[in-house]
């Protein structure tokens, strides 16, 4: 049976429990329990500006979700500010437990945040006197990880022992000895969230408070109160409120709404040690498939061939008796080390190819049945990756090379809108099928441009791999995005622009007589020559040729700025023929000079 969740709620105690049962009987193997309490006070409680909750769904059918902590604070004084922190907290749970199950946390939890955040920016312009503006903080708790997302000047403490460490940072600016949120939900229509990933521990006791209580507790205070009332977490909440309220009123702060949200780690999921290798990394998938041969079967799929065997990844094309359809079946190397940046990447590549929707990209199929190790079907397409189709056709058309080559940025266009960057375009990543249309097959270096960091991308392409089609900045730890897959486009279409015969078999040629991927200092990058395309193939027109060069840039600030410009090169040339001249239009002067005679004759006759 898949793993069942329960939540209950005894007196002030919230204690979330994730169990897994196996064959009727219950294993502790699983389980997560928190416990939390909570306490506001008020002068007027029906105008209070925060909102707090602690949230698991009693039933899932993984565990893929965990328990989720969530606090905002609105900054504003007046009607909308209550409905804007409850729209926050009640917005955020809702839309994150509706998210894909294969999701990873880090994107869905951005997706949902970046999707409210529009709506309360939107609906802010239509409210005079408010907005639904508000900080945010939210920490989600799997396995024995705890995610924190913050924006705006709510505060989140860990108290471990007897420290108390401040997690979250306030993101104000001070004009005028007044503070003002620079960075919250709904502010702007961009939403910049602070994230951090840190490891939590039987014991662990987290705070979840608002800026109101600036001045009045210290982490000491914290320490002591909690200690005091460890056991009763709603009663630390209530004594934490009561001392804010005397610390205010004797600095004569004023009244102010104070709230206190406190969660504490009873027991963290336990797993296996050959668990603790694979599953610990995968967050909660199934465990790897060992090495499979022709004719073995893997969840009811015969193997029919071994596509790719490298030390990363295992392809297999599979076959699926009930059905009689053939899949693409992409799994992790049994012999992958476990602190490969390429684990962690393969987790979420299946949501990545997800998310894009393009006739020109291969997409992910539906199991037909659950799975009980971890791997992601594809749908099979009959044809042939690039090289070997253009080794079969090698007299090709150069109109029909070009219609490819629009194929191909359509299918990198479709990438870029989604915020995803390939990392890895070359001649082995696409394939034509039977009906002559391109299609993207390969994702092995994808990754989304906003969530991960700049080292992440790196990493991640150095670990795969480099290829003579990539920009000079991965080899010089530059900066790396849109316009590195652009490079790597017009450098893949130069190279199918140049494919012909040349000795014994045909090849393409490259932009640069040094091969990109032995670029290792600035010396080396400031050297590189662009050879005209032209010079190779006449039948290049000037602008392609100009529009190449452009985005073959060695800097990559000088490349086209968005792809859409570079697009505009690659379409058919519009030739602008003049109108034919009608059949005897060269006679109308003669014959409007005879009419004006005759009518100058008639007049001067009258």
């Amino acid at each position: 049976m898949p793993p069942t969740f329960c939540a209950s709620k005894t007196g002030a105690c919230l204690s979330i429990i994730c169990s897994l049962m196996l064959h009727g009987d219950v294993s502790l193997a699983h389980q997560l329990i928190l416990s939390s309490g909570q306490a506001f006070v008020a002068a007027m409680p029906r105008h209070h500006r925060s909102f707090m909750a602690v949230q698991c769904p009693q039933v899932l059918p993984e565990p893929q979700y965990g328990g989720c902590a969530v606090i905002a604070d609105s900054p504003s004084r007046n009607a909308i500010a209550r409905q804007a922190a409850d729209l926050a907290v009640r917005g955020f749970i809702d839309d994150y437990y509706s998210t894909p199950e294969h999701w990873d946390t880090k994107y869905a939890v951005h997706r949902v945040l970046r999707a409210l955040n529009m709506w309360c920016y939107s609906q802010s312009r239509f409210i005079r006197g408010g907005s639904y503006v508000s900080a945010f903080s939210t920490m989600i708790f799997k396995r024995d990880m705890a995610h924190l997302f913050h924006a705006g000047d709510t505060r989140v403490y860990r108290i471990r022992g007897a420290e108390c460490d401040q997690l979250t940072r306030d993101h104000i600016t001070e004009l005028g000895g007044y503070r003002y949120p620079s960075r919250a939900l709904g502010m702007d229509v961009n939403l910049d969230i602070e994230y951090m990933r840190l490891p939590v521990k039987p014991g662990d006791i987290f705070l979840f408070t608002t800026q109101a209580v600036n001045g009045t507790l210290t982490p000491s205070d914290y320490v002591q109160v909690i200690s005091q009332h460890a056991i009763d977490l709603d009663e630390a909440c209530q004594q934490l409120c009561h001392r804010a309220s005397e610390q205010a009123s004797e600095r004569g702060y004023g009244d102010d709404s104070f709230c206190f949200q406190l969660v504490r780690v009873d027991q963290i999921e336990a797993t296996s040690d050959e668990q603790q290798q694979t599953a610990s990394l995968l967050d909660g998938e199934p465990p790897v498939p060992p090495e499979l041969r022709v004719g073995d079967e893997l969840d009811g799929y015969l193997i029919e061939e071994v596509t790719q065997r490298t030390e990363k990844v295992r392809i297999y094309r599979v076959l699926d008796p009930d059905s009689g359809r053939r899949f693409v079946l992409k799994t992790i190397s049994p012999q992958l080390s476990r602190r490969s940046p390429f684990l962690k990447h393969f987790v979420h590549q299946r949501e990545l190819i997800e998310r894009v929707r393009s006739p020109f990209i291969n997409r992910v199929a539906n199991p037909p049945r659950p799975r009980n190790y971890y791997y992601y079907l594809l749908n099979y397409i009959e044809g042939d990756l690039l090289p070997d189709w253009l080794r079969a056709h090698p007299n090709v058309s150069y109109e029909h090379r070009l219609d490819l080559a629009r194929q191909m940025c359509k299918a990198v266009s479709t990438l870029t809108h989604n915020n995803v960057i390939h990392q890895r375009l070359r001649p082995e990543s696409f394939l034509i099928d039977a009906h002559g249309q391109i299609m993207l097959v390969d994702f092995s270096a994808c990754e989304d441009r906003e969530l991960a960091s700049k080292q992440e991308l790196l990493s991640l392409t150095c670990d795969i791999g480099l290829t003579p089609f990539n920009a000079p900045e991965y080899a010089l730890n530059g900066e790396v995005g849109r316009r590195s897959d652009q490079f790597s486009l017009a450098a893949l279409i130069y190279w199918l622009l140049s494919y012909r015969w040349t000795g014994r078999e045909p090849h393409g040629e490259m932009p640069y007589d040094v091969p990109l991927d032995s670029i290792r200092s600035e010396a080396a990058r400031a050297q590189m020559t662009y050879i005209p395309l032209r010079e190779r193939v006449p039948s290049v027109s000037p602008a392609l040729d100009d529009a190449l060069q452009r985005a073959l840039s060695p800097r990559r600030g000088l490349r086209f700025r968005r792809l859409s410009e570079f697009l505009v090169a690659l379409r058919p040339e519009q030739r602008h023929l003049q109108p034919k001249a009608r059949s005897g239009s060269r006679w109308w002067p003669v014959a409007v000079g005879v009419l004006i005679v005759v009518w100058l004759i008639t007049w001067w006759s009258r």
